[in-house]
């Protein structure tokens, strides 16, 4: 399966970037593809490719090309949303992007991703949403936008700056992939990358609730996890979420 991941715009792209200008979208784009690639490369069968570049901003077409030559059967641009307008606002969320004809096949990868990426983040979940964007339009596979939260609001504009809020984006948007497709891992008794990552969060996520006081006991819940004595992946979403609610 060939995978394209679209980190939307370019560094210097003018406009993109939080009110203050303390982070361009760019730089939430690119740590979140590069996040994601090194995930799905664990599955059998599964290339990526960048379409973006950390030199210049790739133009669209240039980007819709690259994934119609390369014969891509999935391609996912990945974005920080605004509100508009040059200041702070209380527009805030997860949405998922697909072309206005309503492809049956994007918006049935796009209903996953949208689930999966507002369980992992707890944000708030604005839906699928269709759009004449020139990465939807243009490319002749199965194609979406997701929107990752908002530049524009000061509270997911923090969030957007931490790479453990990254990578759970990445982890979700793979996740998605994973399960929609049926996608299977290269080494079926070795850990992937996806599955360490969920093992991390968790157990950062019980060492920063047991500095709050609110986990009592949190060598005893870290002990069972990684023993394999509790289930993985509710304990990794519940202790994340319980807390990022914290915070």
């Amino acid at each position: 399966m060939k995978i394209i991941l679209d980190a939307g715009h370019g560094e210097n792209t003018p406009g993109k970037r939080t009110p203050d200008e303390t982070l361009k979208e760019y730089v939430f784009n690119r740590a979140v593809a590069n996040f994601a690639a090194p995930m799905l490369r664990e599955y059998k069968g599964v290339e990526v490719q960048f379409t973006h570049s950390d030199a210049r901003d790739v133009p669209l077409k240039e980007r819709t090309d690259q994934a119609n030559r390369w014969g891509s059967d999935l391609f996912v641009s990945i974005h920080a949303n605004s509100a508009g307008g040059s200041g702070w606002s209380d527009a805030s969320g997860i949405e998922t992007f697909i072309y206005t004809s309503n492809p049956k096949d994007s918006r049935a990868i796009a209903e996953v991703v949208q689930q999966q990426m507002v369980m992992a983040t707890g944000l708030r979940n604005r839906g699928v949403k269709l759009g004449d964007l020139h990465v939807l339009r243009e490319t002749n596979m199965t194609s979406i936008l997701v929107e990752c939260g908002f530049m524009s609001n000061h509270a997911e504009a923090e969030l957007l700056k931490q790479e453990s809020y990254r990578k759970t984006c990445a982890g979700a948007i793979v996740n998605a992939i994973v399960k929609h497709y049926g996608l299977q891992p290269i080494q079926k008794l070795e850990a992937t990358k996806l599955e360490k990552w969920k093992i991390d969060m968790a157990l950062t996520a019980m060492d920063e609730l047991a500095a709050k006081g609110i986990l009592s006991d949190a060598e005893m819940w870290k002990k069972q996890f990684q023993a394999g004595e509790i289930e993985k992946d509710l304990p990794w979403l519940m202790f994340t979420l319980m807390n990022r609610i914290a915070k």
